[in-house]
């Protein structure tokens, strides 16, 4: 199971976005599931890096990605767009993939 967790802050801003796992909704390579939460997320990382030009606090390995909101960018509009259209992709996904794609919201 892939498990997302996102994290806000005490102003309901997304702090950070965390994603650990594999969906294994199919073999290696044809896991749709995995890829569709690999490329928003990816995606949203490089909005924020490239449109937003905010430096994200990234650690990833194989089956994990951590991102990380500078506090000073939470305000910035395009910040907020690019994470909560991710965090909507994400919810959906796991709607339709329950037993593989399990998202979470906490506060920091």
């Amino acid at each position: 199971m892939l498990r997302v967790v996102v994290r806000r802050d005490a102003e309901g801003r997304i702090a950070s976005l965390a994603a650990d796992g594999h969906a294994g909704s199919g073999p290696y390579g044809e896991d749709i599931v995995c890829a569709a939460a690999s490329a928003v997320l990816q995606a949203a990382r490089l909005g924020l890096e490239e449109y937003a030009r905010v430096s994200v606090h990234a650690e990833q390995g194989s089956g994990r990605l951590l991102l990380r909101v500078p506090a000073e960018a939470r305000d910035n509009a395009a910040v907020r767009a690019i994470l909560e259209t991710a965090v909507l992709a994400i919810r959906r996904i796991a709607h339709d993939h329950p037993a593989h794609l399990a998202a979470r919201e906490e506060r920091e």
